[in-house]
């Protein structure tokens, strides 16, 4: 499975012939140098390390521009590995940009969600809170009972509690391509996708 690294710009509104209004998130996607290639072969799995922003050496740390050395290419501001099920012609050096998609392709694309910060259990959660009259009067918002007190003594893993809400990985799937812009390595897809603009986004093919 071959994709592309993009950065979210935000989001408009394009129309229609017919006059239809249709939200769309613009992408800059690519373009991505393939700088690793790794084979069932030597690896034990297929997969290609793309490269997105190209930067200069010492913006990045040593190690980073030694690999991109060792395999004849400039450093990158940032490297993901999309493992391969179709596409094993692919060779390291190549470059791929959003002439890889075409208008009304299904994507599904993973970013990272806006972070939130500290939040309760009716924003993180959804929960609908206590009544507000015959004798509730100590909490209104909380998440009322949590546990047991003698058995199990303890409040279970995973009990949906207050806490940090957002900054989560999210793949957002049947994203429908509405435009194109090959001259910008523009992606315009239908809908919104996680994270804050300019925000790190992993484009894949639906297959």
């Amino acid at each position: 499975m071959i994709g592309l690294i993009g950065k979210k710009i935000g989001m408009t509104q394009i129309f229609t012939q017919n006059g239809e209004q249709i939200p769309v998130t613009v992408i800059q996607a690519g373009p991505c140098r393939v700088i690793h290639r790794k084979t069932q072969e030597k690896h034990g799995y297929d997969s290609v390390q793309l490269g997105f922003e190209e930067v200069e050496e010492k913006r990045k740390n040593k190690s980073a521009v030694g690999h991109c050395k060792k395999h004849n290419s400039k450093p990158y501001r940032y490297l993901r590995e999309f493992r391969l099920k179709l596409y094993k012609d692919i060779e390291e050096g190549e470059i791929f940009n959003v002439s890889m998609f075409t208008e009304n392709e299904i994507l599904k694309i993973t970013g990272t969600s806006k972070g939130k910060g500290f939040a309760g259990v009716f924003r993180r959660h959804n929960f609908s809170g206590f009544e507000t009259s015959h004798g509730v009067h100590e909490s209104f918002r909380g998440p009322g009972s949590i546990g047991q007190c003698a058995t199990p003594s303890r409040v279970f893993k995973g009990k949906k509690l207050p806490g940090h809400m957002g900054t989560d990985k999210v793949t957002v799937k049947n994203l429908k391509v509405i435009k194109i812009d090959q001259e910008r390595n523009l992606i315009m897809v239908k809908g919104a996708v996680p994270g804050h603009r300019n925000s790190l986004l992993l484009l894949r093919k639906e297959l």
